[in-house]
């Protein structure tokens, strides 16, 4: 960092960076100051964009657990054929195809076991957007600012089943 800012030229460009900030920073104050700022906070609150967490919903409904032993034991089982199999097999290189054919089996397992729980988890945020009248919801970790939070409510809704 220290033979970057040894070169002229590149101090300069820092420079320019720097008051390029400042710059912005007074103009966004000014703006904030004038009350445009309340008038976009304003349209934020009549929001028809809703925000989720949709990690938090996944992990709180009602029938991750289930899945979460379903995969457990089906793992179990695949190991122990992988095992009493790969004992008598030739080469490594036969154990390692058996070894990725057991992968993709648990993988297909798992897609099979989490596709109904993400269905019900849309289902529920949609009905909980189309309660509120939200046109469009989103996950809450690509939102930097503005939205109605509704994962709470889905949360609610799920372990009610309403």
């Amino acid at each position: 960092m220290m033979q970057l800012l040894r070169n002229p030229k590149n101090v300069k460009l820092v420079s320019l960076f720097i008051a390029a900030v400042f710059v912005i920073g007074c103009f966004a104050l000014s703006l904030t100051q004038s009350g445009f700022g309340k008038v976009a906070s304003a349209a934020a609150s009549e929001s028809s964009i809703g925000v989720v967490n949709y990690q938090i919903l996944v992990r709180q409904s009602p029938d991750v657990n289930k899945m979460q032993e379903e995969m457990k034991s089906f793992i179990e089982a695949t190991q122990k054929d992988f095992n009493d199999k790969s004992a008598s097999m030739a080469n490594d290189a036969e154990k390692k195809r058996y070894f990725d054919q057991c992968q993709e089996r648990i993988q297909a397992k798992e897609k099979e076991l989490m596709e109904p729980i993400l269905q019900n988890v849309e289902n529920q945020i949609k009905k909980v957007a189309d309660k509120k009248g939200l046109k469009v919801v989103v996950d809450k970790s690509a939102v930097v600012y503005g939205g109605v939070d509704i994962t709470d409510e889905v949360a609610k809704a799920m372990q009610t089943g309403k």
